[in-house]
Parts: C-alpha cells; sequence; structure tokens
C-alpha cells in the first residue's frame, strides 16, 4: 500500500537500499521516505543494524591427539558507513564468519596440548577476533 503513494517506511535498527532501474541509489536510515517507483526507484532490500550473535561448533584434534568441539560465539552488526559493503558484496555473512572462525581454531588448537589449550583458550579467542576483523577492513 506504501508504494501507491510512493511513500515507505524503514524501521528503527534497519537501513534500507534503494535502486535506480536497477543500479544502487541510496541508503534509506530509519523513517518515513518518499520513493517514487514511477521514476525507476525500488527497495532492493533492508540490512539490521541490530547486534546478531553466530555460535560455531568446530570440532578438532589437538596436539596429544584428543578430539575436543569447540563452541565460539561470535557477536556482529553491520555498521551503517559500510552498509552498502555488507549488503552488496556479503552473499552469506554468517557463512563467511564460520568459514574464518573454523580456520583460526583450526589451525592453531592443533599445536596444543589439551591443557595448553585450556590455558591459552582467550589466546584464540583473541586470534579469531583479529582474523575478522582483518575481514572488515
Amino acid at each position: 500500500m506504501g508504494q501507491v503513494f510512493c511513500c515507505i517506511q524503514v524501521d528503527q535498527s534497519k537501513v534500507a537500499m534503494t535502486e535506480k532501474f536497477g543500479r544502487f541509489n541510496d541508503v534509506l536510515e530509519p523513517g518515513c521516505h518518499c520513493l517514487p517507483w514511477i521514476f525507476g526507484y525500488k527497495v532492493a532490500g533492508h540490512l539490521s543494524l541490530r547486534v546478531q550473535k553466530l555460535d560455531v561448533r568446530c570440532e578438532t584434534k589437538t596436539k596429544d591427539n584428543v578430539f575436543v568441539t569447540v563452541i565460539a560465539s561470535v557477536q556482529y552488526r553491520a555498521i551503517l558507513k559500510k552498509a552498502v559493503d555488507a549488503f552488496y558484496k556479503l552473499s552469506n555473512t554468517r557463512e563467511q564468519i564460520q568459514a574464518y572462525v573454523f580456520d583460526v581454531i583450526r589451525s592453531s588448537v592443533p599445536k596444543m596440548n589439551l591443557d595448553e589449550f585450556f590455558e591459552q583458550k582467550n589466546d584464540v579467542a583473541r586470534a579469531v577476533e583479529e582474523e575478522l576483523e582483518k575481514l572488515q577492513e
């Protein structure tokens, strides 16, 4: 109904990506906006700016041949200034974050014994955080 009158509403904690004849046009922040569809404007989609949680379960083997299941909880959110990149460049954010976490855990845990792993779990968490920060840049 809103499109008939060329008005759309963007909910709080979300942004809307608009396109004009299929090409990116603008990022609409929360509120009411005029989007004249007759001139080729349309909403391509919405992107949440809320903090989201992803639990990554990874099974790996330690240096002393003990299999451990590591559960890493990752909290992430889209940054408003990089909303265009988050919407158009990332196809499946959750799977991509999960792949990076798997890589870090599977590369660091097999170098440690089980006792070392429990003592240095903060180092593994820091390595995951650093790898994900590199991804943001």
